[in-house]
């Protein structure tokens, strides 16, 4: 599913050097420095060359538009690195590694 999500949706050179065959789920818990939980986000790490790419998978439903979605995004993307550098999972430089970011969001209106 999420080969053919990248496959399909992110029409860049760059999605088909990926090595699919490396694709690895990875944890997608994580708490903010205030204490709360966050569980509904799906991580993956493909090898892109030498080095891994996470990507971030967020799949939002919601009943209505969240006009600061992307400083959640955002958010959850920091909480993503700070996991990275305290788990040591940085590059043989020391540097964060490389991550995509995909917001999937279904606004459910009421009527």
């Amino acid at each position: 599913m999420v080969r053919e999500l990248l496959v399909e949706y992110v029409r860049e050179d760059w999605v088909r050097e990926l090595d699919f065959s490396t694709l690895e789920k990875q944890n997608g818990s994580y708490a903010t420095e205030d204490y709360r939980d966050r569980h509904d986000d799906v991580i993956w790490r493909v090898r892109w060359g030498q080095d891994w790419l996470y990507v971030y998978l967020l799949l939002e439903f919601q009943s209505e538009v969240d006009r600061f979605m992307a400083v959640r995004m955002m958010t959850y993307v920091g909480l993503l690195y700070q996991d990275l550098i305290t788990q040591g999972k940085l590059t043989d430089e020391g540097r964060l590694r490389r991550e995509f970011a995909l917001w999937v969001q279904r606004v459910l209106l009421r009527r």
